[in-house]
């Protein structure tokens, strides 16, 4: 089965669904076990966003 391709990009300025707050994309991978692509933004490089909870601006 192929994998689809992730929205965001390294330096992409995204939005964080739950904050509003403006943010931009640092390292992005595939969590394979999960099925889906994670995101470490520049502001908040402690945590990981799903793509659901980012908004393209």
């Amino acid at each position: 089965m192929k994998n689809s391709k992730n929205i965001y990009n390294n330096g992409d300025t995204v939005v964080i669904k739950e904050t509003g707050e403006t943010v931009t994309i640092m390292k992005w991978q595939y969590v394979k076990n999960m099925k889906r692509y994670s995101y470490i933004i520049e502001e908040h490089p402690e945590t990981f966003y799903f793509e659901e909870e980012l908004q393209g601006k």
